[in-house]
């Protein structure tokens, strides 16, 4: 990862770090603290710091939604990993938050991370209320309209025969969703015009679907040691991912093409950085 970003993962840890105080002696916020910090890639507010500085906007303004959508996509990793819905022990090499604090309290802690995010958004669009459309994008992703939606799919198809239509619904919904929405709110945040909003919404819809053939890769083809969670690879199950419906070498092709068409499109944006176009470049696989 080059400067840039190293940059602006420390400038989203010092604003998560304000949002979310370690003063207190609640357990809840040790266990919303523990889950946050535990060494994310942070790509999720990176996206929408890029697509916002990029198109000429104030990364200030920006950082509060940055913050929100990682404490939503944390809330919804301490979700996904309770005993209901996939049951694991691991995430990024730690244990994970029910294994840590109980399940109860696992799921006090992404409920409390879900609430926050919305409160940091709301105080950011009382200062200016144009920035309500960008609130009201990550909200609709977030929920049945987009990554709920999946998840909800996603558990449906369990220990069924999944067909390619229903994996790309869960895939669009589940994972793309909300990285589709980090490029719109960005774009929002900019005050981006119309044609750059279609092709930032094209721009995110094909990252994240990289994005998870690229983890449906690396789940085949990595340890648990390697990952740092659960890998497939180390699983007998027969959960139905990219990879085991269509190949290692078709989804590589798919995953590289669909980067590719984002690059393009990122170019013709002519931002006044290269912070989105090489977090794209760095699905590759």
């Amino acid at each position: 990862m080059n400067n840039t970003c190293i940059t602006t993962v420390d400038r989203i840890n010092a604003a998560l770090e304000k949002y979310l105080p370690d003063d207190t002696r609640s357990v809840i916020w040790d266990a919303m603290r523990y889950s946050i910090f535990s060494g994310g890639k942070r790509l999720r507010p990176q996206l929408i710091l890029a697509t916002c500085t990029g198109l000429g906007g104030n990364i200030d303004a920006a950082m509060p939604f940055a913050c929100a959508v990682e404490m939503i996509h944390t809330y919804s990793l301490i979700h996904d990993d309770l005993p209901a819905m996939d049951n694991d022990d691991l995430r990024r090499g730690k244990a994970t938050s029910h294994i840590k604090y109980g399940e109860a309290m696992a799921i006090l802690a992404g409920d409390a991370l879900l609430n926050l995010a919305y409160e940091v958004m709301g105080e950011a669009c009382e200062k200016n209320p144009k920035r309500i459309s960008a609130l009201r994008a990550i909200a609709r992703a977030s929920g049945a309209y987009g990554m709920v939606a999946g998840q909800a799919a996603d558990i449906l198809w369990e220990n069924k025969t999944i067909d390619e239509s229903a994996l790309i619904y869960i895939h669009a919904h589940k994972t793309a969703a909300l990285i589709k929405a980090c490029l719109e709110a960005g774009g929002i945040l900019s005050e981006a015009d119309s044609k750059q909003q279609s092709d930032l919404s094209e721009i995110g819809e094909n990252l994240g679907f990289a994005f998870q053939i690229r983890d449906d890769l690396l789940d085949m083809t990595l340890s648990t040691e390697e990952m740092g969670k659960p890998a497939l690879s180390d699983i007998k199950n027969n959960k139905a991912t990219y990879v085991s419906l269509f190949g290692l070498e078709r989804a590589n092709k798919d995953c590289n093409a669909l980067i590719s068409r984002a690059l393009m499109l990122i170019e013709g944006l002519r931002l006044s950085n290269t912070a989105l176009f090489q977090l794209a470049e760095s699905l590759c696989v």
